[in-house]
């Protein structure tokens, strides 16, 4: 087994296809491909199914591609190890939250320490920062329930109630707080499946003898507030992260000590090495320790 055909393998499963493993690496089409054929015809298996110009991964192939994972990351942090302060000059920390209201002031730290860092934000529910973390797409996650697993490193941030949030002439803008019994018959706006802040309102209302349909599902949290906004419905969110915004009025619900959101931040407990990771998590947990001070 050789090392080019492993990294040869290794992009052509996490890009999708041989000409974006090629364009990758610098190298042919062709050369990427024989590669791949090598490492198949040495150890007599098969990797990749190729339909015409779709590549399909095998189920060899996802349990080598597990396998690929650990072994260039360890190959990155080798190199972060060996150039560390280059990485706080130069590298790239990818976050992946659930709400990067979160993660602003730790954010704002870590810039102001290491300026030449660049940092991508995307956001995702649960399951995609997990997934994403998982997949090595994402180095730092931000959500709001703990996946069951012993894999992470982790530091709580904070925890808020979830609430019910109106357009500003909306008949219930007014009021409070507001029950369960109030929301029986209104159109309510809801986040995925996937979202934490649904079940945990779901789940409140299940153990006081309701269920709730949503009359709108949409797709993160920007999607929920735009379309209360425009009058179609209420809408829940986390207190923490309703924010400033002058078209919508927040309203506590008379519930909320049993739907109350921890937000974390996790990384996978074998990149917590890394120095970009190791930097912005000293930074995190620096600012809960001040937190809890205050508190």
């Amino acid at each position: 087994m050789r090392y080019v055909q492993l990294r040869a393998f290794h992009y052509v499963a996490i890009c999708g296809g041989f000409s974006r493993a090629a364009k990758e690496l610098f190298l042919t089409q062709p050369a990427i491909s024989d590669q791949v054929r090598k490492l198949e015809e040495d150890y007599d298996i098969l990797l990749f199914n190729r339909h015409k110009k779709q590549v399909e991964i095998t189920p060899a192939g996802e349990k080598l591609l597990e396998i690929t994972r650990r072994l260039f990351d360890s190959e990155d942090q080798a190199q972060e190890l060996l150039t560390e302060s280059r990485a706080t000059r130069t590298g790239t920390l990818h976050i992946m939250a659930d709400s990067a209201l979160h993660v602003l002031k730790i954010l704002a730290r870590f810039r102001e320490k290491y300026p030449g860092v660049g940092v991508t934000i995307s956001q995702g529910n649960t399951a995609t920062v997990t997934e994403s973390l998982f997949s090595y797409e994402a180095d730092i996650g931000i959500l709001g329930e703990l996946p069951p697993s012993r894999d992470f490193e982790t530091v709580a941030l904070n925890s808020s109630p979830i609430s019910a949030f109106v357009a500003c002439g909306h008949p219930l803008a007014k009021r409070s707080t507001i029950s369960f019994s109030d929301l029986s018959g209104l159109p309510l706006v809801m986040r995925e499946a996937g979202s934490k802040t649904r079940k945990k309102f779901e789940e409140a209302a299940a153990a006081k003898g309701f269920a709730f349909a949503p009359a709108i599902t949409a797709e993160g949290r920007e999607a929920v507030r735009e379309i209360v906004a425009s009058g179609a419905g209420v809408g829940f969110v986390s207190a923490a992260e309703f924010g400033d915004d002058p078209r919508l009025r927040r309203i506590p619900l008379e519930d909320e000590a049993q739907m109350m959101m921890d937000e974390t931040l996790i990384c996978l407990r074998e990149r917590r090495g890394g120095k970009l990771v190791s930097a912005f998590l000293a930074i995190a947990q620096e600012q809960a320790n001040e937190m809890e001070s205050d508190g």
